[in-house]
């Protein structure tokens, strides 16, 4: 072979190296876990830059299908620049989980950036927030880049009962990746949508309802839903300061969201609430529950009636899976306590007859003024501003058929206070006399149920009416390709058994796998 041949021979082989090692670097970052990209970021196979730009790319391809972000940090780019050379100088926090990892925030979530916070709405388009939300600043601490925000039900879904999952007036429908026509549920749905298409590997959500663990099950993701208090809900838009989580890590595994959880709990003198709840926080915080066995020896409880009622077909293939899912849990040393009732459970879901309707309403007016008055400009400061520009504005935000009943509802609330009273303390006894005497008197360290979109939902309501925590895992996929999930609940501060559960469970099953867009 001559000369020329042997090097036009080694440069093919070098282009075609660095070609395919590209390739395999894009293709790793799909499903990659934060372990993942931190290795790579240590082996030098790959940068936060580069991530950033697989990113962005994957947004540009998906979002106009998906309508999962809102918008994109325009200084991402810097930021992931700046997180590199930290960490090539070995500058103090570079070797934190978060540090370098792109991370997109509901759009509830308030930044002092070059980001809008803006809760799905045009009202608040051009509106300047104080300071960054107490979630916000931990993360910048941990070395995460604040990637953009994503999409939500608009206002949190608390405009109106008519408002379809996933729609808000900036972005308009968010689709499920799965099965586009199926809904992404709840209002952190577009956080869902963009870790599940992997457009981002770790988003952040807030829940009052379902929020978060609705749009994680459907999503085919891990959500953790924290003990009210347990994050700080200063800087995010509320709906209820009895009922709010916030900060919610929702990624791709337990491990990748207890992560995010370990950087974003923690005292903030901006929110009074994670001044009683700092005492659930363990010394040494939640890694240390991603333990293999955590599953043995806990108990386990299983409420039939009405977790398990399924109303259609479907009901027969998600029955099938739970029963083999907990064959899978007594395998693993697990104690299941089945055809437990729980005492007022259906006073406890119905939302009008146990006061949750009315408790929301009557705390979003003076919560959402609050948060309106302290922002810096804002083109709206009460509630009946945004009442007045839904009205004047409904056909920009293409949102004149849904109305705003529950912002009017809101409004024209007078003289509440004793019947709120009366609404709150017969929630706290439901939750009392529920979920907490169920637990005491079977000893329980969790609830486990379904959580599915269309056919079983009840968990949420009876976690969101006491502060509880719980967390939703992939637990499988419907006929038509719909996932549903699992979840975990339990008493306040119970997160470190509901992490070694949820982990145990997702190690022993591996079910997740990446969406299949179907139509």
């Amino acid at each position: 072979m001559s000369t020329n041949s042997i090097l036009l021979s080694i440069l093919v082989s070098i282009l075609l190296c660095g070609f395919f090692t590209k390739i395999t670097i894009a293709f790793s970052i799909k499903e990659a876990t934060i372990d993942d990209l931190q290795l790579a970021f240590q082996r030098k196979h790959l940068t936060s830059r580069q991530l950033v730009q697989f990113y962005l790319k994957e947004i540009r391809r998906l979002n106009p299908l998906l309508r999962g972000v809102i918008e994109v940090n325009p200084d991402s780019l810097y930021l992931a620049d700046k997180a590199d050379k930290e960490r090539k100088a070995k500058a103090p926090g570079s070797l934190h989980s978060l540090h370098g990892i792109p991370i997109l925030l509901k759009d509830n979530i308030a930044t002092k950036d070059k980001l809008n916070t803006t809760a799905g709405s045009f009202a608040l388009l051009g509106s300047v927030v104080p300071r960054d939300a107490g979630v916000v600043v931990r993360l910048r601490k941990a070395g995460a880049i604040i990637f953009g925000k994503a999409s939500m039900t608009e206002w949190a879904a608390f405009r109106s009962n008519f408002l379809p999952s996933g729609f808000c007036g900036r972005k308009h429908q968010g689709m499920n990746p799965y099965v586009l026509s199926a809904g992404p549920c709840g209002s952190s749905s577009g956080s869902g949508i963009s870790v599940a298409a992997n457009m981002v590997a770790v988003s952040l959500g807030t829940e009052t309802d379902g929020s978060i663990l609705c749009p994680s099950s459907v999503n085919s993701i891990v959500g953790i839903k924290p003990t009210v208090g347990l994050t700080s809900r200063s800087g995010v838009v509320p709906i209820s300061p009895r009922q709010d989580t916030v900060g919610r890590p929702m990624c791709r595994t337990v491990r990748d969201a207890v992560y995010v959880l370990d950087a974003i709990v923690g005292f903030d003198h901006y929110d009074d609430a994670t001044r009683a709840a700092v005492k659930f926080i363990p010394q040494g915080g939640y890694k240390q529950f991603l333990k293999p066995d955590g599953l043995q020896e806990k108990r386990l409880g299983i409420v039939r009636n009405p977790f398990f009622k399924f109303y259609n077909d479907e009901g027969s293939v998600l029955t099938r899976a739970f029963e083999h899912h907990f064959d899978k849990l007594r395998q693993k040393g697990t104690i299941l306590i089945d055809h437990l009732e729980i005492s007022n459970i259906d006073e406890i879901i119905n939302f009008t007859g146990s006061g949750e309707q009315f408790a929301l309403v009557a705390e979003f007016k003076p919560a959402i003024n609050g948060y309106l008055k302290q922002l810096v400009k804002s083109p709206v400061r009460t509630l009946a501003d945004l009442i007045a520009f839904n009205k004047k504005f409904s056909n920009l935000e293409k949102t004149k058929e849904y109305g705003q009943d529950l912002f009017e509802a809101a409004e024209s609330l007078k003289g509440a206070g004793k019947l709120l009273k009366l609404a709150v303390a017969n929630l706290n006894k439901l939750s009392r006399n529920g979920l907490e005497e169920l637990v005491r008197k079977h000893k329980l360290d969790a609830l486990v149920t379904p959580y599915d979109l269309r056919r079983s939902s009840y968990i949420s309501t009876l976690l969101a009416i006491g502060g509880y925590p719980g967390i939703s895992v992939p637990a499988g996929y419907d006929t038509e390709g719909v996932p549903f999930g699992i979840c975990f609940g339990g008493l306040k501060g119970t997160e470190p058994k509901l992490i070694e559960i949820a982990y145990g469970f997702e190690q022993a099953t591996k079910i997740r796998k990446p969406p299949s867009f179907k139509p």
